[in-house]
């Protein structure tokens, strides 16, 4: 297909779409943003993308968004704080936004799934991400798709920042060994299979360098920000009962679909596969690739620069928190 595409990114306000949105508006292509609240959305309209008012869960508005596109980026997914759960969030989402591309001609798809998702159907997000691939395996879409683990962004938040402020690193007591990448990565394959024939109707490991332990990003964190950290062990006991617990409660429910996927991360698992044939797909090279040292040693630079501009003592816990 000739370039520049018409692309409709769905899940653009999030992590990684709007990173997907950036990549593609960089790359030259014409980006539309189907969101829930465009008011939120500036951001991606600054950088050029087209916005449109959309939710996956109402099919009517979906028309509008799919009109004159040539392609489908979705890497839409439920967001914690939604009190429903994954499967009417995700799954009717998506059967809603496939049906109505087959209504309007749209053929080329680009679906960002996640590793391994067949060997969970046990928990709910890696059982819609399983059957969400086989429907597109399925159908008569030229789809590519991406699997992936998890993301180097939520590193921050669950080791970078408590050891650097002096607060508890929750384990897993049986940790899976992950191979985290960079949302900025992720997105240069998923915008690069526009252009890669050779990408159609096939599925993608996309995984980072290297594979990591919980106790070895702990470590690196605390190398790179000269702290020590306060680490509790988890048994999957405990999280078994939070589920148990908080499945009472319909307000709760997306709560219990996400302590579900401790199920994967804490499975002692290897969440790693080899890259090889997806760099030679995709044109991508593989040096280029961030690294979890270089990702954590920058952050932790960044934070610290803007600690000592504001004249944050960073020993003080009451004085940690900085606007980043």
């Amino acid at each position: 297909m000739n370039f520049p595409m018409q692309v409709l990114v769905v899940g653009g306000t999030g992590t990684l779409g709007r990173q997907i949105a950036k990549t593609a508006i960089d790359a030259g292509h014409q980006v539309r943003c189907m969101v829930r609240k465009p008011r939120k959305a500036a951001f991606l309209q600054e950088w050029g993308c087209e916005l449109t008012q959309g939710d996956l869960l109402d099919p009517e508005s979906l028309d509008y968004s799919l009109d004159g596109i040539d392609a489908v980026i979705d890497s839409a997914t439920s967001r914690p704080e939604d009190s429903r759960s994954v499967y009417e969030t995700d799954w009717d989402g998506k059967l809603n936004l496939y049906r109505a591309c087959e209504r309007l001609g749209v053929k080329r798809v680009v679906f960002l799934s996640l590793f391994a998702a067949e060997k969970y159907r046990n928990v709910p997000l890696m059982d819609i991400k399983y059957c969400t691939e086989k429907l597109l395996t399925e159908s008569d879409f030229d789809y590519t798709i991406l699997q992936g683990v998890a993301f180097m962004q939520g590193v921050i938040g669950q080791f970078a920042i408590p050891v650097l402020d002096s607060q508890t690193v929750w384990v897993s007591g049986s940790p899976s060994k992950i191979a985290y990448m960079n949302t900025q990565d992720m997105a240069r394959f998923a915008v690069a299979s526009l252009s890669r024939p050779q990408t159609i109707r096939k599925s993608f490991p996309v995984v980072g360098p290297k594979a990591w332990l919980a106790q070895e990003v702990v470590k690196l964190c605390e190398r790179t920000c000269e702290k020590k950290a306060k680490v509790l062990t988890v048994s999957p006991f405990l999280i078994d009962l939070g589920k148990f617990l908080v499945s009472f409660f319909q307000a709760s429910a997306n709560v219990a679909d996400r302590l579900s996927f401790s199920e994967v991360t804490g499975s002692g698992a290897l969440l790693d596969a080899p890259m090889e044939d997806t760099y030679e797909a995709f044109g991508i090279d593989s040096t280029k690739i961030s690294t979890l040292e270089s990702y954590i040693r920058e952050y932790y630079s960044m934070i610290m620069k803007r600690m000592r501009e504001l004249d944050v003592d960073i020993d003080k816990e009451e004085k940690r928190r900085v606007p980043f």
